[in-house]
């Protein structure tokens, strides 16, 4: 899914909502996210999961074109761990898909 089928999807379920309002919110959760994790801060959403920054050590890489090894700066990656009620809930998602 799509950050523009997302809103579709929330503004076809709130029809009294225009569009162009679910975007809005869409986009300032997003950004709200953004700016907490940028900020040092972790993001839990209870029963859906958790957002946090992990480290990582430089290292040398390849570039896969070249074969060249390439120094990698450390650096902060985001990271979510899916709470257990959502884990649940999608952890046969993969069967139903085949089965149709």
């Amino acid at each position: 899914m799509t950050k523009s089928e997302l809103i579709q999807a929330i503004a076809s379920s709130l029809q009294h909502l225009p569009a162009r309002d679910v975007e809005v919110v869409v986009n300032t959760m997003f950004d709200s996210m953004t700016n907490a994790l940028q900020g040092g801060d972790r993001i839990e959403i209870r029963g859906f999961g958790s957002f946090a920054l992990r480290f990582r050590k430089s290292r040398t890489g390849r570039n896969p074109k070249s074969g060249e090894s390439v120094n990698i700066q450390n650096r902060y990656v985001p990271h979510f761990k899916p709470g257990k009620e959502f884990r649940e809930s999608v952890k046969d998602a993969g069967n139903h898909k085949d089965s149709q």
